[in-house]
């Protein structure tokens, strides 16, 4: 056994890395934007922090729906049944473009709710248009992902990495003349971050069709041209639950914003601190588990039954290598990596001690992403996501309350509660994925 994980390695490294970089390129827009708008002072740094507390559920929705491309695409080449794929791109493309309106929508149904949620006033006064160009800029990232998913998929995913961080390299620029104006262009300050952030990911988006449309290594993955509608059906069906088992994770990393924003101002920009190299170093896990998910569905495609749970154990030593590193980092060095985003005194502290609880949560979220990602390429989501729903809201959030009001922890005991949460997920999932392996004959 020793042996083949050491096999696995290398695979999911190679697979893991270009995916890391293409989640990190959708996060780092956002920390951009924290960094080119903490000279403006605490209010839309904590403007930032506050709609991307919300975005984030958007964001997981999406990403957890339409990564069944990824699973089923990766099965079809597995199976050497290349014609197939095609049509599952197509009909994917139609329900990116589904979902990301619908996104955008509801998101931005919900804008009348935040007064009623005891957030700052001030912020909430300055962040409408940038609250409603972030609602706009989920339309392209929901197509652009279902385009990642399928280079992923057929052994591709530098070629999503890049169009990913292209979005990410347009937005700089954009960024710097939107948000302080450079010849005729106005200084619009918050809401020329968010508008930013729409025409970079419109862009790379166009660049991403264009590449499909008229390369010719591209030729294997445009033959058919009508959409199926029942290919939209199986994929929404698989994906359903796992865009639910995101959404009811990153609900509750929202909700705990929110409970943070009780705190003050400063409390919520030192959490968005935190949370903008929080969520840097979670792609790793979450990229982790979109490559473990593609290589358990390819093995189980060709019917290698055998290769499943070295695949997995693999994805866990690669991903627990990597946390044990940031949390010594965030352990040891929080108050200078929050330098490096803001130099308000206040704001450093808060998030310093958030990153102290951070550090042990990274340890926990290995082995729990790892074997997501495991039980993804089996297509099993269904089971996980009542297991998210148990962990993160009746272990977690109230852990985190009591912590940060009677344990006198503050903002960081908000974030204690999910130390817990994640290491009883981990476990449960674990047993899930042995025994699903035990009944496709990997073994007992």
């Amino acid at each position: 056994m020793i042996g083949a994980i050491w096999r696995e390695v290398p695979g999911i490294v190679g697979l893991a890395l270009p995916i890391v970089m293409g989640l990190a390129a959708s996060t780092l827009i956002g920390v951009t934007d924290s960094v080119m708008l903490a000279p403006l002072g605490p209010v839309p740094l904590a403007a930032v922090g506050l709609t991307g507390a919300v975005a984030v559920l958007f964001y997981a929705a999406i990403y957890g729906l339409l990564s069944a491309l990824s699973v089923r695409i990766g099965a079809a080449w597995g199976a050497g049944a290349g014609l197939a794929i095609p049509g599952i791109l197509r009909s994917g493309l139609a329900l990116g473009a589904l979902v990301g309106v619908g996104s955008a929508v509801l998101m931005a149904a919900l804008w009348p709710l935040l007064p009623l949620l005891r957030q700052p006033e001030e912020v909430v006064g300055a962040m409408r248009a940038y609250w409603f160009w972030i609602c706009a800029f989920l339309i392209p990232f929901a197509v652009l992902t279902v385009f990642k998913s399928a280079f992923e998929a057929v052994d591709r995913p530098w070629l999503g990495t890049a169009f990913a961080f292209l979005g990410v390299v347009i937005n700089v620029p954009l960024n710097y003349a939107l948000i302080w104006g450079i010849g005729p262009l106005p200084q619009l300050g918050l809401t020329g971050a968010g508008l930013a952030s729409f025409l970079a990911e419109t862009l790379a988006l166009l660049a991403a069709y264009l590449w499909w449309r008229l390369a010719p290594s591209m030729r294997r993955l445009r033959l058919r041209r009508q959409v199926a509608l029942r290919d939209m059906g199986v994929t929404f069906r698989e994906g359903a639950p796992l865009g639910a088992m995101y959404v009811v994770e990153t609900a509750s990393v929202s909700v705990a914003t929110l409970m943070i924003g009780a705190f003050g101002t400063v409390a919520l920009a030192g959490n968005q601190v935190a949370q903008a190299v929080g969520g840097v170093l979670y792609m790793l896990p979450l990229g982790v588990a979109g490559a473990v998910a593609i290589r358990v569905a390819q093995e189980r495609g060709a019917a290698n039954m055998g290769a499943l749970r070295p695949i997995a154990l693999a994805a866990v030593v690669v991903a627990g290598v990597w946390l044990v590193a940031a949390a010594v980092a965030l352990a040891l060095e929080g108050e200078a990596i929050a330098r490096l985003v803001t130099d308000d005194p206040e704001v450093v502290a808060v998030a310093a001690a958030i990153f102290l609880v951070f550090a042990p949560m990274q340890i926990s979220d290995a082995v729990q992403s790892a074997m997501l990602g495991s039980l993804r390429g089996l297509s099993d989501t269904a089971w996980p996501a009542v297991v998210s729903a148990i962990a993160y809201w009746p272990v977690a959030l109230p852990l985190g309350y009591a912590l940060a009001h009677w344990g006198g922890m503050g903002p960081s005991g908000i974030w204690a509660g999910y130390i817990l949460a994640l290491a009883a997920a981990g476990v449960a999932l674990t047993l899930r994925f042995w025994r699903r392996t035990a009944l496709l004959g990997d073994g007992a």
